[in-house]
């Protein structure tokens, strides 16, 4: 076999690792190699991103050690049966390529992934090797973010978290069914059981006061996962399900949700066509509701049809308009909770608006100027000098909601 040049690598697995969506790097401690000798820092807010014309974020190096794999997952690109050109850096090309490519200023960070080869363990501590090494022979103080690869040694989980700002198990499909269905060789309980271990070192290294000596740290950026939108028949509640299961049993960061792509040389059991990308934003819109707004799945569900979100319009207001019972809401009186609910309010205009009226009660002017819009709030609101009367209830208050037809542009 010809041997590949570096750049020829670096084009096969940059492409190889573009359909893993959980790259974000925000969220880890701020850290500075100023003095140290070393190189790259991180800022407590967490890295800048740059985005792809299809919103995904690119300011890290995200790269694959590897596109060879064992397994032969029908969904996945780089499955064992897949005829795609493979490639595999070493350990010392990965460093060199960070490093390069940092003080270049193209990246701030390192994401990295990896296809199985030979064993989960061996994989695993590849990955960890290339972490180690730019940590402890380079003092690199950037992101990385390393994928675990589920069924690898504890040991190497602890070691991974020590070097990395984040680690991130994909849990692949919505369901168990679909999981076993399209990646018959990969197991949930073994997915489940590396989060669960990632979670007990997060909880082990977490804050504790009474302790006298400091914890090692263990991935302050906490833990993420990916699902694959729209292989399976699993339907937007069954997603967000699992999301809101994840959430709270393995202390996520987040979850992110990938629409579907057809790759080459596809299996008959996978859909012919992607999903559409507006299904992937409603999700994301639906999990921002889960975890800051205090919805639970079944009321953002119930906005739609057949378990499927609303396309049209987004969660909370299709959400409000079958819930019209609950509206208006008197922007003087109502808690914080049911402000959250009205469309158009997010959680910092909410805490301007309590906020606000303890010193005066609040006019329809002062919703719009909080919120800066007020089309969307108006029906669903009570003010000192306002009230919907029957615009609430109105049978094309639908219609009036959702947003004009656009002409589309070919440029």
């Amino acid at each position: 076999m010809a041997t590949l040049t570096l750049r020829r690598k670096l084009a096969i697995l940059v492409d190889a690792a573009k359909y893993d969506a959980s790259c974000a790097s925000s969220g880890t401690e701020k850290r500075s190699s100023a003095g140290t000798g070393g190189i790259g820092s991180t800022e407590g807010s967490g890295i800048c991103h740059s985005y792809a014309p299809d919103g995904r974020c690119i300011s890290l190096l995200k790269i694959l050690l590897t596109n060879f794999c064992v397994y032969d997952c029908v969904y996945c690109v780089n499955r064992s049966s897949s005829n795609v050109a493979r490639a595999r850096f070493s350990v010392e090309e990965v460093v060199k390529l960070t490093l390069d490519f940092y003080k270049r200023n193209y990246i701030e960070g390192l994401f990295l992934s990896s296809g199985v080869i030979r064993s989960p363990d061996y994989t695993m501590e590849e990955l960890v090797r290339v972490a180690r090494s730019l940590r402890e022979e380079h003092q690199f103080a950037g992101y990385i973010h390393l994928k675990v690869i589920p069924n690898a040694a504890p040991e190497l989980l602890v070691e991974a978290g020590r070097w990395a700002d984040r680690l991130s198990t994909n849990i692949e499909m919505p369901t168990d069914i679909g999981l076993e269905a399209l990646a018959p060789e990969k197991k949930p309980s073994e997915i489940r059981t590396a989060m669960a271990n990632v979670r007990g070192k997060l909880d082990e290294a977490g804050p504790d006061k009474k302790a006298r000596a400091k914890k090692p740290k263990f991935a302050p950026a906490g833990q993420s996962t990916q699902m694959i939108v729209g292989a399976d028949a699993a339907d937007d509640g069954a997603i967000l399900n699992r999301a809101a299961g994840l959430y709270s049993g393995y202390k996520l960061r987040r979850v992110y949700y990938s629409a579907f792509s057809p790759i080459p040389d596809a299996s008959a059991r996978l859909p012919l066509k992607a999903p559409p990308l507006m299904r992937e934003h409603r999700l994301y819109q639906a999990d921002w509701l889960i975890r800051f707004y205090g919805f639970d799945v079944p009321e953002i569900v119930s906005g739609g049809e057949d378990g499927l979100l609303d396309l049209v319009i987004d969660p909370k207001l299709a959400w409000a308009l079958k819930s019209r019972a609950r509206f208006p809401v008197n922007v003087n009186r109502a808690d914080r909770e049911m402000l959250l609910r009205v469309p158009g309010l997010g959680t910092r205009s909410v805490e301007r608006i309590i906020a606000t009226r303890r010193h005066h009660s609040l006019r329809l002017d002062d919703v719009a100027r909080i919120a800066g819009t007020i089309d969307k709030i108006r029906p669903f609101i009570e003010a000192v000098d306002w009230t919907p009367g029957g615009l609430t209830d109105d049978a094309r208050l639908r219609a009036r909601l959702v947003p004009p037809p656009e002409q589309l542009s070919l440029f």
